[in-house]
């Protein structure tokens, strides 16, 4: 026997407008039966688990343990452009000359993630 993961859980302050955000990155729609002042939340992402937002009265404080990896359809430096668009923050630059690495963001409440090459961006896909 496995276990199947159902969802990623992502305490947040604000639990509908995280989802906004998150439904704008992935493209994915929030549960039709969402609205705002919802203290939880998903996103229905089109394959793999859902993203659960849960209202929680504590900041964020220190660093994620665990966090998203993007690999964006277009090229990596496009979709920085387009999450930095939608209120999320540069955190750490790791990208590299030869055009590895990946670029470290924050969503608008803190929680980090990396956006990695993207589909058009080559062959190598770190």
């Amino acid at each position: 026997m496995v276990s199947v993961v159902q969802n990623v859980a992502i305490d947040c302050s604000d639990a509908y407008e995280l989802a906004r955000f998150w439904g704008e990155v992935t493209g994915c729609s929030l549960h039709p039966q969402t609205r705002p002042g919802d203290r939880e939340t998903v996103v229905m992402l089109a394959q793999g688990p859902l993203l659960y937002f849960n209202q929680v009265p504590e900041p964020k404080t220190v660093k994620n343990r665990i966090h998203l990896c993007l690999r964006p359809t277009t090229s990596r430096e496009e979709e920085v452009e387009r999450l930095l668009g939608l209120g999320a923050t540069l955190v750490a630059d790791r990208r590299q000359p030869d055009g590895t690495g990946w670029a470290v963001l924050a969503d608008p409440e803190g929680n980090e993630f990396c956006v990695l090459r993207g589909e058009s961006d080559g062959t190598d896909m770190s």
